[in-house]
């Protein structure tokens, strides 16, 4: 049997991350103290920055949200840097082994965290190696986009509607619904539309989107959450069923499925987000250069069309903002995961 905690234990017992973490630590003060003496150096490295190959930290694995935003825009950040730019995929707890690897890498401007959602949500559920608001420095949201609630065609159910109906008429429970892991935007705010509903599901967490995609193709979990870069073209194609969007209005990819306001849920609105992050401590002049490059990047016909057609809304927000932003969205969810007592094993 799949072992989904195993993770999260890794993440809370791997004393070698908590003695690089605190490694990193120790250096990064010992730069602050030597600053004056080297800060002419620090400046002229800053200048030539970059000068070899960076790293795109992707804590899911291929097939994902976050790695098919990396990919589309990896290539126009390889053209503009003049330098490689690699992106490495370091699955498992939610997201949170990426981070603890982007967490202890140097600042120094060649290593970058792509994040989805739950980069301020798996905090308020799992013990991590880091400090998600300390350790890290936003340097730019990229999009927005919905959730959808979709179900295998072969369910009796054809709305969300007939669905509430079901739930409520069975033993709580009986039904389940999958998403990309514990923590996830697809699962809190599944927690928070069973609420507003009155029914209870069960949540079945898988290791990233793609996997758990398989399994709701196959009609192995009867529900699935997703965002629209993964469901989206598979509820086109009628290879899933679309039962409602988790944004104010209806989706322009998908017009013919309902928004959960639009059903009755007045106010509910839980949508996806992508950004980029910074280790802390990293020099301001590299990390407000990526954050240059990638908003033009953005702004340029091509790829924001390609980055339109996966379902998100390019929103490019940075600096106090944006830190804010993610600020807000920490707060919000974690109100959530303490009254409904989310864990780990549940």
């Amino acid at each position: 049997m799949l072992d989904l905690k195993a993770p999260f234990r890794e993440l809370r017992n791997n004393e070698k991350l908590r003695e690089d973490y605190a490694l990193k630590r120790r250096t990064l003060v010992a730069g602050l103290l030597t600053a004056p003496s080297t800060a002419r150096l620090a400046s002229a490295q800053d200048s030539a920055w970059p000068v070899r190959p960076i790293r795109l930290l992707v804590g899911w694995p291929p097939g994902g949200s976050v790695d098919i935003l990396a990919r589309i825009l990896q290539p126009r950040l390889q053209a503009v840097l003049g330098q490689p730019v690699v992106i490495e995929n370091r699955p498992g707890a939610t997201g949170s082994v990426g981070a603890a690897e982007a967490a202890r890498s140097p600042a120094d401007g060649y290593t970058w965290l792509f994040v989805v959602d739950s980069h301020a949500i798996i905090p308020s559920i799992l013990q991590l190696p880091y400090d998600t608001r300390r350790d890290f420095a936003p340097v730019t949201l990229i999009g927005r986009g919905p959730l959808v609630v979709t179900s295998h065609p072969s369910t009796p159910w054809r709305s969300f509607p007939e669905l509430v109906a079901m739930a409520r008429e069975q033993r709580p429970g009986v039904i389940n619904y999958a998403t990309a892991g514990i923590g996830t935007m697809m699962h809190v705010a599944m927690v928070q539309l069973c609420n507003l509903a009155g029914i209870q599901l069960t949540h079945v967490p898988y290791r990233g989107g793609a996997p758990a995609l398989q399994d709701a193709l196959a009609g192995q979990v009867p529900l699935f959450v997703t965002n629209a870069p993964v469901g989206g073209p598979h509820v086109r194609s009628g290879a899933l069923r679309g039962l409602g969007v988790t944004t104010q209005d209806r989706w322009r990819d998908l017009p013919g499925i309902p928004s959960f306001h639009e059903l009755g849920f007045h106010g509910y609105e839980a949508p996806t987000w992508w950004g980029v992050f910074a280790p802390t401590g990293m020099p301001v002049q590299i990390r407000q250069r990526m954050e240059t490059e990638l908003t033009r990047i953005l702004a340029e016909p091509e790829i924001r069309t390609r980055v339109e057609a996966q379902g998100m809304n390019v929103l490019a927000m940075s600096g106090d903002n944006f830190v804010a932003f993610v600020d807000s969205e920490m707060e919000r969810w974690a109100r959530l995961v303490r009254e409904n007592k989310i864990r780990v094993d549940g």
